[in-house]
């Protein structure tokens, strides 16, 4: 193995183990102010309680998600210092504002909120929680616009030493892809909270412990779940993927697995895509919804990788297509899951009926796994470039890191999980 290809597996370990967290605090950062406007309204101690608790899980997540993230950011220096020479004078900046406003704004104020409850006036304890909320997605926002600067570089020039420079600081805050982006994962970490939050209450009901308080978990959880389940594909998720066919073809070419450019495209829903031969095995075909999708119309073209030189198509296209479809099949489930959910709470029969709160409750995880799906589409997607178009991904790993070193902090991190597990269970 060499030493790209062990840089590569130790940050996407690292990066996919790291976004197990912050997707959960990013959502329940929402839904436990939404808990508190509710109790500050009524007065309903449930409600209270309900945001208490919330407060407490969060507390461990977000402590979970600061240890995870700190190798990961050494991992610009070390395994990545050619990217970060060369890009440095653009991400630098959304990620130096992430840490400096974004992470002190919202751990400054998650103090106050889990320990200065009795200290503060009723209103004084909202603003404590409005504020960690802030925070949090003003975290998750500076992250975006790093990520999407990589997906479509805006507002930049490049020095005499070839490395890039922002020309406009507001043109590179509001790349439109970013705003996309960071519209369609804030959605995703809504409906992960939204799960975990009602999948808690749904074991609750089942078990008989803490009814009134599995009560407001679930109806919190599943309103918020119906609502953004429903963003997360229209308009967050439509938008930006005519956003990408617009401006990487070649990436929602491989996403759908089209070889060839069809009058009418297809989506081919299941099959194997066989890149060797450039074909699908056991299709499972909807004629021209492809083309109606990307362009509003089932007579437009798009374009397939036959358009495009080999050596910009995307470095796994198997992967990326099944990552892209569990992604898009998983937010149907959902769709359907909190639909039929709030349909039973506006009935009133949610809370007695079992067959649901079990499925509410097994479904807790799928959210985890549509999120790192999503995730995967993303940057398996913008494969074989780390700056769309301007840096190959071999151009910008260091040179003086060796595979060996790699591999042996891969393995350090590796055999540390248990530890954190641990951690949970005390």
């Amino acid at each position: 193995m060499d030493a790209l290809t062990a840089d590569r597996i130790q940050f996407a370990f690292t990066i996919v183990f790291h976004y197990l967290f912050p997707q959960l605090t990013m959502g329940l950062a929402l839904l436990i102010l939404i808990l508190k406007t509710i109790a500050l309204r009524t007065a309903n101690a449930e409600y209270h309680q309900a945001a208490r608790f919330w407060a407490k899980v969060f507390g461990i997540n977000f402590i979970m998600g600061v240890v995870t993230g700190i190798p990961m950011e050494f991992q610009f220096g070390t395994n990545w210092s050619q990217f970060s020479r060369v890009t440095g004078g653009v991400i630098g900046q959304p990620l130096v504002m992430e840490g400096v406003f974004s992470f002190f704004l919202e751990s400054a104020f998650l103090g106050l909120f889990l320990y200065g409850e009795r200290r503060l006036s009723r209103m004084g304890h909202w603003w404590a929680g409005f504020l960690v909320f802030l925070g949090s997605w003003l975290s998750g926002f500076f992250i975006i616009v790093t990520d999407a600067w990589m997906q479509h570089p805006v507002a930049f020039e490049r020095s005499a030493d070839g490395s890039f420079q922002v020309t406009s600081f507001w043109g590179l805050l509001l790349n439109p892809w970013a705003i996309l982006q960071y519209a369609h994962n804030m959605s995703g970490a809504v409906i992960t909270g939204a799960f975990v939050m009602s999948g808690v209450g749904a074991y609750y009901l089942l078990e008989g412990k803490f009814v009134e308080h599995g009560r407001v978990f679930l109806r919190v959880g599943v309103t918020a779940g119906m609502i953004f389940s429903a963003l997360q594909i229209f308009p967050t998720g439509d938008l930006h993927g005519k956003y990408m066919a617009r401006h990487q073809p070649v990436t929602t070419a491989a996403m759908e697995g089209l070889f060839k450019s069809e009058t009418g495209a297809p989506m081919v829903i299941l099959g194997q895509p066989d890149e060797e031969h450039q074909r699908f095995d056991n299709p499972l075909v909807v004629n021209k919804v492809l083309s109606f999708l990307i362009y509003g119309t089932t007579a437009a073209e798009v374009k397939g990788l036959n358009e495009y030189p080999k050596d910009v198509w995307p470095t796994n296209i198997p992967l990326l297509y099944y990552s892209y479809h569990i992604m898009a099949g998983l937010g149907t489930i959902f769709v359907a899951v909190m639909t039929l959910s709030a349909f039973l709470l506006w009935r009133k029969k949610l809370y007695r009926s079992r067959w649901m709160l079990w499925i509410i409750m097994l479904c807790l995880p799928l959210p985890y796994v549509a999120n790192t799906a999503g995730w995967l589409t993303a940057e398996i997607g913008r494969q074989p470039w780390l700056v769309y178009g301007l840096m190959r991904t071999s151009e910008g790993y260091s040179k003086y890191v060796h595979a060996g070193n790699g591999l042996f902090t891969l393995l350090g991190l590796w055999d540390s999980i248990p530890c954190w597990r641990s951690f949970f269970w005390f």
